[in-house]
């Protein structure tokens, strides 16, 4: 067995052991693999230890390895996302992790008009907010969400993401992932049309086990499956 499938199988075994410890099904936690900055022998080696959702935040970088892994796997985009960017990506993502402006659900809502899709999107919220993370406010969400709804057709709201602040100890952003909770139960109890909190995007490397003992259902982890990289 590989190093790769090694990561992936204990990394597996904590989401396990945490969502348990939570009183959760832990067949009901999507693990997206990061694999930014990852090149694709190493990302073949992910996928054939069973790694079925890969994870990446650069548009360009994202081009490059789908012209030779295709879509043998689940695609998430997990970074920022420019304006002028959305055209290379739409209808190759199965999921957009990162809406936090309207004028980015507006060019979503063109692009995906345009190849007659719909495009499946989180909402990212800056829970800690901090200045140097994207994200809607958490004063800002509920109507943020309810605006995108009403105004973009083609776009259908899954659910909200957050990347917790750098800590010492897991135990320290636990906080941030509740809250995140609690505004996903907030926003599905008003049953908004076009808008289901089917995912709960939160928790990576350094605090992914907190992440799931509070609630997320899609935990986004690179380096514990991948090792440190280049």
């Amino acid at each position: 067995m590989n190093t790769i499938a090694q990561n992936l199988e204990r990394t597996l075994e904590r989401i396990k052991n945490a969502a348990l410890k939570a009183g959760r099904d832990p067949s009901g936690i999507k693990l997206v693999a990061v694999s930014k900055g990852i090149d694709v022998d190493r990302i073949k080696m992910a996928l054939e230890a069973g790694v079925k959702c890969l994870g990446e935040n650069r548009v360009q970088e994202f081009i490059d390895k789908y012209e030779v892994i295709g879509e043998d796997v689940e695609w998430h985009f997990i970074g920022h996302l420019q304006r002028n960017k959305v055209k290379y990506i739409i209808g190759k993502m199965a999921l957009i992790h990162s809406l936090d402006r309207l004028s980015l659900a507006e060019e979503l809502n063109k692009r995906a008009g345009r190849k007659s899709i719909k495009v499946d999107v989180l909402v990212q919220v800056n829970v800690s907010g901090e200045e140097t993370k994207h994200g809607v406010s958490l004063e800002k969400a509920i109507p943020f969400v309810t605006t995108v709804a009403e105004k973009y057709p083609n776009i259908n709201i899954k659910g909200l993401m957050t990347i917790a602040p750098i800590a010492d100890d897991p135990e320290k952003v636990r906080p941030y992932f509740r809250k995140l909770r609690l505004l996903s139960q907030s926003i599905e109890e008003r049953k908004i049309p076009g808008v289901k909190m089917e995912w709960l995007s939160m928790g990576m490397t350094d605090d992914f086990e907190v992440a799931v003992e509070e609630g997320a259902n899609m935990v986004r982890i690179g380096r514990a499956i991948f090792g440190p990289r280049g």
